[in-house]
């Protein structure tokens, strides 16, 4: 039987984009998920989502793997990224869309940009 920390790495290996959040990215749970999982959306970035709340080893597991205390949290290509205020400030910044070209994922230039309109 996998343990959560070998399900989380598990995931996180085999996912280039993979996101733990309350809920999933078509029914959010919480307002941090949903603004993450709707920005994840609109730019058309393919990834994972791990409900936590279906799995309380998982939602105590992600806290102790990234040593980060909130969900939602974002990872790419193995890397924990963030929580919700570091990702809305890396997409605002533009930081986001360097991130996903160096790792070779795919997203939306054009609905990125509308993005840092609609909040700049």
């Amino acid at each position: 039987m996998t343990t959560p920390a070998e399900q989380i790495q598990a995931d996180i290996t085999d996912n280039a984009v993979v996101f733990f959040m309350k809920g999933t990215s078509e029914a959010p749970q919480c307002g941090f998920s949903s603004r993450i999982a709707g920005v994840l959306n609109f730019m058309g970035i393919e990834y994972k989502d791990v409900n936590v709340l279906a799995d309380e080893g998982i939602r105590q597991g992600i806290k102790e793997f990234s040593d980060w205390p909130t969900i939602p949290q974002l990872y790419v290509k193995g890397e924990f990224v963030g929580g919700c205020d570091i990702v809305t400030e890396m997409v605002l910044s533009g930081e986001l869309d360097t991130l996903l070209e160096e790792n070779g994922i795919a997203f939306s230039k054009e609905a990125a940009d509308k993005v840092r309109e609609a909040n700049g």
